[in-house]
């Protein structure tokens, strides 16, 4: 642009040579305020962290600068103020608007012990902090470096681009000078003219719109993903995410909550139910059997009052369950083999329940006692995702036609799950190094592979893959360093919406390609019918906004609502 306007001068065409260099010079503008809007969001992070902090220090308080703080200084943060550290309530509840770093509207009840995060605001409550993070290793830090990060990365589009712009360049320059000098010379054009025709084939055939066609895209799909707490540690894993039609899916604390519950209580119909819940329950509390949580918890979602009554004669049998006296009543609550033990005939009607809830993937407590008909059966399992079922329906909807399970728990507890879940394929029993031989098995037919994992025991499967997604939890530790996209909010209803974001990039990064190319090929052919240099400036630096303004769209385009499990063909 600069020779061309220079060249303009040269031949006493000052007027052209200045809307050359204005246009060009608005266009830069343009392009450079398209990459503050998708920088800003960085720069907003950076702001969410106060510059200063009450500490607690010899029963005193003062303020002083957050990046003199060490771990395990005390802090005061009051109602409406941002927490400026990483760290753990040890006095005071409050609430905290954690949607900064998660994208979570909800606010989260925060009571003594619970963990707190840098940047995210204090709700009604005053509250002491210990601080538990240096300040350059809170979540957001690490946030602010990872999209950083991100946004500094080439992707396979812009390495394509960048691999022909030099030659390219070279080659526009030498292609004006032929024409230039094959107009003067060969056709004896005078020189003014034939030096203002290859002045406006150097503008004609710059790649200005090539060039900045993939970077306004994937930094404003990158941007809009933060949003909404998803995080791309890079853009060439966006554009990977596109790609994607097999996607593995651990199960316990990905699909499920990680939280077994009972969701079931069965007993004879003259039974009374709340009263061998408390009887049950009153034994469970004496039991180390992690599945004593779920009764007592079920006792206390039906809010009854547990047994105060000390036991007598409490026994435990390893693998079988335990037993009691409890009131007066002999209460036994396990498998089969416990009461087999006790040369106890169980009813036919407790063994058909029991076996029933097995096939439906749960694990079936029975409970008995020595008061004739006081029998049943606790159905526990772990709990789905609310949002799973939806999730998965969303990604099938998206081009997403295998959704696989892996687990390591039994086959017919993960054929159940997979089942509410109406995913494609299960696969159980699995080890963490037999998950990678499962990855590589599904990546082995020329599918493009993601795996979804917690981030903890699933860090082999999500190096594996091609791509590999972890739940965040808010930028656990683990799952910020192990995987390529991070769901900070711990909500499988972002996952389809990382596709949709991903599969827009894709097609806006097509469309602009195509445009641009098009655009630089209409204007050299005109050159060659006397396009005059305002025209083909116009032509330039409108195509190079037209691009820029393609990738923006992705900042605030509608985003599709993926809770009923609906979402747009790809």
């Amino acid at each position: 642009m600069l020779l061309a306007a220079a060249g303009a001068a040269l031949i006493g065409d000052w007027l052209e040579g200045a809307v050359l260099l204005f246009l060009f010079s608005l266009s830069g503008t343009l392009e450079a305020f398209a990459t503050y809007r998708t920088a800003r969001s960085i720069e907003s992070l950076i702001a969410l962290r106060p510059a200063t902090a009450a500490l607690l220090q010899d029963g005193s308080e003062r303020q002083v600068a957050v990046d003199s703080l060490l771990p395990g200084c005390q802090l005061r943060v009051r109602p409406g103020e941002r927490f400026p550290v990483d760290g753990q309530i040890i006095d005071g509840t409050t609430w905290a608007d954690e949607s900064t770093l998660t994208g979570e509207s909800e606010q989260i009840a925060k009571h003594p012990g619970d963990t707190i995060f840098a940047g995210t605001l204090n709700g009604q409550g005053s509250v002491v902090v210990r601080m538990t993070r240096a300040v350059q290793d809170t979540t957001l830090e690490r946030i602010v470096h990872l999209v950083q990060e991100a946004q500094s990365r080439k992707t396979p589009s812009q390495r394509f681009v960048e691999s022909w712009q030099q030659p390219y360049v070279i080659g526009v320059l030498t292609a004006s000078l032929l024409v230039f000098l094959g107009s003067w010379l060969l056709q004896g054009t005078a020189w003014q003219h034939a030096f203002y025709h290859a002045m406006v084939l150097l503008v004609a055939g710059s790649p200005c719109a090539v060039v900045v066609g993939a970077p306004a895209v994937l930094l404003s799909a990158i941007a809009r993903a933060g949003r909404q707490g998803i995080l791309f540690k890079g853009g060439v894993h966006l554009e990977q995410l596109g790609h994607v039609d097999v996607m593995a899916f651990d199960k316990t604390g990905t699909v499920t909550l990680g939280k077994p519950a009972v969701v079931e209580f069965w007993t004879p119909p003259a039974a009374a139910a709340s009263e061998l819940l408390r009887l049950a329950a009153a034994v469970e509390d004496h039991s180390e059997h992690p599945l004593k949580v779920p009764v007592l918890a079920e006792l206390a979602r039906r809010q009854l009052p547990p047994i105060t009554e000390p036991l007598v004669e409490f026994h435990s049998h390893t693998g079988l369950g335990v037993h009691a006296h409890v009131a007066g009543v002999w209460v036994g609550v396990g498998r089969e083999g416990l009461f087999e033990t006790h040369d106890l005939q169980l009813p036919p009607d407790l063994l058909t329940n029991a076996s029933r809830m097995r096939e439906q993937g749960q694990t079936a407590l029975l409970v008995c006692t020595s008061t004739p008909g006081l029998y049943g059966v606790l159905g526990v399992a772990d709990q789905l995702r609310p949002e799973a079922p939806a999730a998965l329906q969303a990604l099938h909807k998206l081009g997403i036609h295998r959704r696989v399970i892996l687990t390591g728990d039994h086959e017919r507890v993960a054929r159940a799950v997979a089942a509410r879940l109406g995913a494609d394929d299960v696969r159980a029993g699995l080890l963490p190094d037999q998950k990678v031989v499962q990855i590589g098995q599904l990546a082995a037919t020329g599918n493009t592979v993601a795996m979804i994992g917690d981030g903890v025991n699933d860090a082999p499967a999500l190096a594996a893959a091609h791509l590999g997604i972890a739940m965040g939890g808010a930028g656990t530790d683990v799952a910020l360093e192990v995987a390529d996209v991070v769901l900070m909010r711990d909500d499988l209803k972002a996952l389809p919406l990382a596709v949709w974001i991903s599969r827009q990039a894709r097609r806006r990064v097509r469309q602009n390609m195509i445009f641009a190319f098009a655009m630089i090929a209409a204007l050299v052919i005109a050159t060659f019918f006397q396009l005059p240099l305002w025209l083909g400036v116009i032509g330039h630096e409108g195509s190079t906004v037209l691009v820029v303004l393609n990738g923006l769209r992705i900042l605030w385009e509608p985003l599709p609502n993926f809770n009923d499990g609906n979402a747009a063909s790809p």
